[in-house]
């Protein structure tokens, strides 16, 4: 019972000092409001275009190079913002960031491809880049497309030509025309396709967290303000070293681990609060289903609790003083949201970073409730990121019984 009287004390400063509010539930939801609408955040409220902005110069102006703009602007990929400029100024254009590149359809493309030729088209974009790479991807896909629906008119006209016979050349290049468009449309809206679909999908589209940039902010800031606001639990740590209330605590029938446990306990129950009162922020203000799956939300918020409990009792044992508590927990906070992908998706960076991100905590806290509001998962997913926060808990807390001095 003792260990429980420390717990509520600490409870209790923590709750008396307005600095402790402002870390705890002010900054994150300020936050997550500023990222959230910095990156087209919605809730609900309607749909953003997420498609890479290209820029088309059709110097060709026949019949294939329309039909290829069409299957162009069918892409889930990019989007044609711009058509009919000329090639230097769509250089200039993907150069300054304004588009994600630029298509050049020469002249005579029309003419090559009826002639059984793969005449080659310009794509200007930066080629090392995630997008550079994903628009080449696309790119060739929509001129393979438009390639084969091409041959495939071309051998339909043949077999039709031999079995029933063209009236005229008119007649000919009209039944060619029919089948090419025919082709196209098929690409277009194939009778066979493969999609992916989050679970719940059934439920209203503004709870799809894949279309609500809250779904990063939200997780993101929530991980990165937990370990900021340890400050005033490191804060009592220190504050008992100092004035001797330590010894005076161990004078009673409290043991050192005792001591130890209490303040962890406060500091877990503190954080636990915290992420359940920015959940329900998430899932009553702005469309986020943490609620979706229940459980799998609570094993993630207890998990992180219990990871972040441990890192600031490890990080109070190394603070001396009222300085160093906030400068350890704000630059740690700074470098593990910042790595763990709490500020940008991992997804868009460069593969080392993210198997380097992967190794830590903050990766994971943002992979278990990711897995929820975007991937629409549950606890079959979820145990793995709480087990490895859990892990980073209990090496955290050794490391603070290690490093804790009562002086």
């Amino acid at each position: 019972m003792r260990v429980i009287d420390l717990t509520l004390k600490d409870l209790r400063q923590i709750v008396r000092d307005w600095r402790a509010a402002v870390f705890l539930l002010g900054m994150p939801i300020a936050f997550t409001l500023m990222f959230g609408f910095a990156f087209g955040g919605q809730s609900g409220t309607g749909q953003s275009d997420l498609r890479l902005p290209v820029g088309l110069l059709d110097q060709d102006q026949g019949q294939l190079s329309a039909q290829l703009a069409a299957l162009l602007a069918n892409s889930k990929v990019l989007r044609i913002d711009e058509e009919g400029t000329g090639e230097a100024e769509l250089e200039e254009k993907v150069a300054d960031g304004d588009l994600a590149a630029a298509i050049i359809v020469p002249a005579g493309y029309s003419d090559g491809l009826l002639a059984g030729e793969t005449p080659q088209l310009l794509l200007i974009t930066d080629p090392g880049s995630s997008a550079g790479i994903a628009l080449q991807g696309e790119f060739q896909s929509a001129a393979t497309r438009l390639f084969s629906a091409v041959q495939a008119a071309g051998l339909s006209s043949q077999i039709y030509d031999e079995q029933v016979g063209f009236a005229g050349e008119n007649a000919r290049q009209a039944y060619f025309a029919e089948q090419l468009s025919d082709g196209v449309a098929a690409w277009e809206d194939p009778p066979v396709s493969i999609s992916s679909q989050f679970a719940n999908a059934g439920e209203d589209a503004s709870q799809d967290g894949s279309e609500n940039a809250f779904a990063q902010s939200s997780p993101g800031m929530m991980a990165q303000f937990s370990v900021a606001g340890l400050m005033g639990a490191m804060t009592i740590l220190v504050l008992e070293r100092k004035t001797g209330a330590m010894k005076r605590l161990l004078t009673t029938n409290l043991s050192r681990s005792q001591i130890l446990l209490g303040h962890y306990l406060a500091m877990a129950i503190m954080i636990f609060a915290q992420l359940v009162v920015l959940i329900l922020f998430g899932q009553l203000f702005l469309s986020l289903n943490y609620l979706s799956q229940p459980l799998a939300t609570l094993l993630v918020a207890v998990a992180a609790s219990l990871f972040v409990a441990a890192l600031g009792l490890f990080l109070g044992a190394l603070a001396k003083n009222e300085e160093q508590v906030i400068i350890y927990s704000l630059i740690p906070m700074f470098i593990l949201a910042g790595l763990g992908g709490a500020w940008v998706p991992l997804e868009v960076m460069p593969a080392g970073f993210q198997q380097f991100a992967r190794l830590t905590p903050l990766a994971w806290v943002m992979t278990g409730f990711q897995d929820i509001l975007i991937r629409g998962q549950g606890l079959e997913t979820v145990w793995l990121p709480a087990l490895v926060l859990v892990g980073y808990g209990i090496v955290f807390f050794m490391l603070g019984i290690w490093r804790f001095r009562v002086e």
